[in-house]
């Protein structure tokens, strides 16, 4: 979905040729899983960074054509809005130092981003939605210049027969307005992890990601304002759900398969349930017409990627051509800091590698419905939420995160082999996050709480320590 198309228009029969490929290139995907022709694990890991563009008032910055043109890094590539961009990494071998690295490369790309747009009267800013932005700001005249994004709105808005999206969240306060294009979802960036997976493990890695994704919401969350109402800690999950809404119904927005989604069920045998969902109940998106063969999967790995599970099953392919599996975690807002990036990483892909190693499969322990309840329990309630657990009881999200998820991940990590020291600095980092309670949503609350609600005092202050560079557990008020 990150590469640009060569053009916004389609016909019926760009349509009927790109539905005809994508059933093709199913029925490819089909036969590697049923041969086992994909990669071995290379224990390979990566991430893909959102940020934003702030000006010197802490509004969004509308910028990012000319900030790119002229930061001239590929790694660094604009995102849906004009004031948004993403900061991504090449792959990495996920043993020994692979987090020291990580925040060495991403200091090192976010400094170099921050340097750029200061040359632009302008910062950078790492945080899950950005309690200065306004619902005027989210309009498609503050679209990326892309094709690929034009032609989304376009396409959302025919499928939805022209109905506005409705965006209707309950938290603390409410909001509940409507709006005629995408623009809404520019609103939530976040940190998405990629784990490069083995074939013969496949299901139980996606199977982990699901069951673990509540209790990292709850540990990460950084996104409890939009447009000046406080709402949920983490609303870029739901914002995120209603800003892309299309379903098989015309008239409403209920029922059908909702295109971002805790997903419909575990996988049980291979993600190629994944694959075969993807075409048989999604209907197509971006018809775009590749002059690629069957094999690179061009038309597939599109239509995958305008399907926003918030774990999702990707294909990739190596320096040899050998397709491989990976699960992108997408649960994990942007911010607070850079080395609360890196510990927010460790953790999950700690836990994930004890998930996977325990002989006894998680998910016959908590049931699909329990792992997506979780979810949404802690995007609403953060660290008090009560969570299901694989022992059959419900936990306080700080509690669980203490007593049962820290010692998987210190011990998913040293099977990993990742440096000891490097174990115990991020994962202390995020034992002292949780147990003062201060998440980056927590500070920014208790920020307002104590200066009232002005977002642009709140915005400058958050800006400030996260340019200091400590973890948020460490910052004041």
């Amino acid at each position: 979905m990150g590469d640009e198309i060569p053009t916004s228009h389609f016909n019926a029969k760009d349509l009927e040729v790109f539905t005809n490929r994508l059933h093709e290139e199913t029925r490819r995907v089909g036969e590697w899983f049923e041969n086992n022709d994909f990669a071995f694990e290379q224990k390979m890991f990566g991430y893909e960074l959102e940020a934003w563009l702030i000006d010197k008032n802490f509004q969004p910055s509308p910028i990012n054509e000319s900030f790119l043109q002229q930061l001239k890094n590929p790694l660094v590539v604009p995102e849906l809005a004009s004031f948004n961009i993403e900061l991504n990494s090449l792959p990495q071998r996920l043993e020994n130092c692979i987090f020291r690295n990580m925040k060495h490369t991403l200091q090192a790309t976010y400094d170099q981003c921050r340097n750029q747009a200061q040359l632009l009267d302008s910062e950078l800013l790492m945080i899950g939605v950005l309690p200065t932005v306004k619902e005027r700001d989210l309009s498609l005249k503050h679209m990326s210049n892309s094709l690929r994004y034009r032609a989304l709105n376009e396409q959302i808005f025919r499928l939805r027969n022209g109905r506005p999206l409705n965006i209707n969240i309950q938290g603390e306060e409410h909001l509940l307005t409507t709006h005629r294009d995408v623009m809404l979802e520019a609103a939530t960036t976040s940190l998405q992890l990629h784990l490069q997976i083995p074939p013969h493990l496949a299901t139980r890695y996606y199977n982990a990601a699901i069951i673990i994704s509540g209790a990292m919401v709850a540990a990460t969350s950084n996104s409890p304002y939009l447009f000046g109402k406080q709402l949920w800690e983490e609303t870029r999950i739901p914002l995120f759900e209603q800003a892309v809404s299309i379903d098989s119904h015309e008239n409403s927005d209920e029922g059908g398969l909702k295109r971002v989604s805790f997903g419909t069920g575990y996988a049980k045998n291979t993600l190629m349930e994944c694959f075969a969902e993807n075409l048989a109940y999604y209907p197509v998106i971006l018809p775009v017409l590749f002059d690629e063969p069957c094999e690179k999967l061009a038309h597939l790995r599109l239509h995958n990627g305008t399907i926003w599970r918030w774990n999702r099953p990707l294909i990739g392919f190596d320096d040899q051509g050998k397709p491989h599996l990976r699960i992108e975690h997408r649960v994990i807002p942007a911010g607070p800091s850079i080395i609360d990036t890196v510990a927010n990483a460790a953790l999950f892909v700690g836990v994930v590698k004890s998930l996977v190693d325990d002989p006894h499969p998680p998910e016959q322990a908590l049931s699909f419905q329990n792992a997506r309840d979780n979810f949404y329990t802690a995007a609403r309630s953060g660290l008090k939420a009560n969570l299901h657990w694989i022992d059959g009881k419900q936990w306080q999200a700080k509690d669980h995160i203490l007593t049962h998820l820290l010692p998987l991940a210190h011990s998913g990590l040293e099977r990993l082999e990742v440096n000891k020291d490097d174990i115990q600095l991020y994962l202390g980092i995020i034992e002292q996050r949780i147990s003062s309670g201060q998440t980056g949503t927590n500070w920014q609350q208790r920020y307002t709480a104590t200066y009232g609600h002005d977002m642009q005092a709140m915005t400058a202050a958050y800006a400030r320590r996260q340019q200091q560079g400590k973890p948020v557990h460490e910052w004041s008020i």
